[in-house]
């Protein structure tokens, strides 16, 4: 169970705040003091950018694992806003751009792509800005260029009310030919409910050979112990280029592909409460261009898919947060903790690093 921040910038005094909350996330990641330096730099210019050029958005911090196989959190900075986009992205991101404000420590989205161990933004006229930085244990390796190609998976979490835990979980878990991510939202919300979301994120951990229906199955017995929780699990079986689909309880899932988007439907249950004793799979072609979406129910019902091409190139993490910004607002806050994640088949952004 991890802690999660939600921090508004509406006013100069919340750079502060996102600096102090970005240094009290890479304690509880356990980052070096020269990393949560880092962290501390990269957090006070996503602020001051907020301020400077979008009047105002909200920093969300994460701890998330960086790769599979690495189990060590690294910390997750994304800055969002509903301003006017950054007019010229190539300008804003060479090393040291910046424009005078006091507030800045004058490094740049430049300086922060170079010093994070990840970093992506996405960037669109009249709609906003989306910027994703991800800070690991080891310092950033200079010029390591795009990752690998093939499919990523990555998401964004908020508590309700801006609370210290959330009861909405994600993980992913490669086994194989096969990549699989998991959504969870543990029943109610807060650390109880958090409790029963990252049992099943920790149970999928050993799952990772397994179909989705036997997965989903298995946590049934990790999660009784716990007051349960909606769980969706989406595996791609690489070789085949397949996507398999299974869902209990109010999930929701969205699958673009071929420029379309179609819903993938979750059955009605608890899992390690009331699970039906079978669940359906659906089974669909994955593409090039396929991107999938799993939201807790933290998102408004009626949200619109986004209608950009460029979203499956960007890391996902950055594609989550689009969704969660484009599905909200301020006339429209969140009425229950959210998470959304997302995979992609692994184009790369113009203005990624890392892996």
């Amino acid at each position: 169970m991890s802690r999660v921040w939600d921090v508004p910038v509406d006013d100069s005094t919340r750079v502060r705040d996102v600096r102090v909350a970005a240094e009290e996330a890479c304690a509880c990641a356990g980052l070096p003091s020269n990393r949560t330096a880092t962290a501390a730099l990269v957090a006070t210019e996503l602020a001051t950018n907020l301020l400077r050029h979008a009047e105002g958005g909200r920093v969300l911090i994460n701890l998330v694992e960086r790769a599979q196989g690495d189990r060590r959190a690294a910390v997750q900075l994304v800055s969002l806003d509903h301003g006017p986009g950054i007019p010229d992205v190539a300008a804003a991101m060479r090393d040291g751009y910046t424009t005078t404000v006091a507030a800045s420590l004058g490094a740049g989205l430049g300086t922060c792509r170079r010093i994070a161990n990840d970093f992506d933004l996405h960037s669109a006229p009249g709609r906003g800005t989306v910027v994703m930085a991800r800070i690991g244990h080891e310092p950033a390796v200079r010029n390591q260029g795009p990752p690998p190609p093939g499919p990523r998976a990555g998401g964004v979490n908020v508590p309700l009310g801006r609370a210290e835990y959330s009861g909405d979980s994600w993980g992913r878990v490669r086994g194989g030919d096969r990549l699989t991510l998991l959504l969870a939202d543990g029943l109610g919300h807060g650390a109880k409910a958090a409790e029963a979301s990252t049992a099943a994120v920790t149970g999928l951990r050993g799952l990772a050979e397994l179909p989705p229906a036997e997965i989903l199955r298995r946590l049934g017995r990790a999660l009784r112990p716990t007051r349960g929780a909606a769980v969706a699990v989406a595996q791609l079986d690489l070789e085949a280029g397949q996507l398999s689909f299974a869902g209990i309880g109010n999930v929701g899932a969205r699958l673009r592909t071929d420029g379309a988007w179609k819903p993938l439907l979750s059955h009605p249950g608890i899992v390690g409460a009331q699970a039906p004793a079978s669940v359906p799979v659906q089974r669909v072609a994955w593409h090039a261009d396929s991107l999938l979406v799993l939201h807790s129910d933290g998102l408004p019902s009626r949200w619109t898919p986004p209608d950009d091409g460029v979203l499956p190139g960007c890391d996902p993490a950055v594609a989550a947060a689009v969704v969660l910004r484009d599905a909200g607002s301020a006339a429209r806050p969140v009425r229950d903790d959210t998470c959304v994640a997302v995979l992609t088949a692994g184009g790369v952004s113009r203005h990624g690093s890392g892996a």
